[in-house]
């Protein structure tokens, strides 16, 4: 059976000489595998961007009752990128993002709220000209309210992380007199994310660490996100 739908690229593998393997979140089928072949030929360069993260895809593909791998019948960019893959920044947190996506969801089943939230917030994303260094920050928070564990309040992030103990981190929890400095941090983000002032990168990055950390403690084996190091390198301040 054939299937027309919209998907996002979270990543891909190598698969045998010259194939690959995608993930996709597809707007009517949820989290899918396709196996795309002739991807990596000689000459082929352009077809193998479609596939990078984040890509959105118009797609045709076809669906098994017996699920598992399937491919791809059409694809084609449905909104081709004007500043992602030309900017080390936002392609940077552009991976991180597509880490986490790939790692949070895990449904094979339409979700039209979530599929409306990501596939709009990457083409936002990329027509920002400035000022989106706390883009990540506030994709995850977001997420999160999709994902059913959405904080309230900054209190409440901090409150759980501090008193979380030893998640999935190599490292104890933060206490909560370390954390409570950046509760009102927290508020400006969930509450008034237009007029958030983050002050330095430094900052920054202890916002991301504590936000992963309350991913970790309702996201069931969350694991290390690898590309984290890399983003925090580019945006170091």
């Amino acid at each position: 059976m054939l299937v027309k739908t919209r998907g996002i690229v979270l990543n891909h593998i190598k698969y045998r000489e010259s194939s690959i393997i995608a993930r996709v979140y597809t707007e009517q089928l949820g989290i899918q595998s396709y196996i795309i072949n002739g991807l990596r030929k000689k000459g082929t360069g352009s077809r193998i961007g479609l596939f990078q993260p984040f890509t959105l895809l118009d797609m045709v593909v076809y669906t098994s009752p017996k699920g598992g791998l399937t491919r791809i019948s059409e694809y084609k960019s449905a909104y081709p990128f004007h500043s992602i893959p030309f900017d080390i920044r936002k392609s940077s947190i552009v991976l991180f993002l597509s880490e986490v996506v790939s790692r949070t969801i895990k449904e094979e089943e339409e979700n039209a709220a979530l599929f409306s939230f990501l596939y709009h917030s990457i083409i936002l994303f990329d027509e920002l000209e400035s000022d989106f260094e706390n883009f990540h920050l506030l994709f995850l928070l977001q997420l999160s309210s999709h994902l059913g564990f959405g904080p309230s309040s900054g209190a409440e992030i901090v409150e759980q992380v501090a008193f979380s103990g030893n998640t999935q981190s190599n490292t104890s929890a933060p206490s909560v007199l370390v954390l409570q400095v950046h509760e009102a941090l927290f508020n400006g983000l969930l509450h008034q994310p237009d007029q958030a002032v983050i002050p330095n990168g430094k900052v920054r990055r202890e916002l991301l660490s504590i936000i992963i950390r309350y991913y970790q403690l309702h996201v069931d084996k969350l694991g290390e996100i690898k590309s984290l190091a890399i983003l925090s390198e580019v945006l170091s301040e």
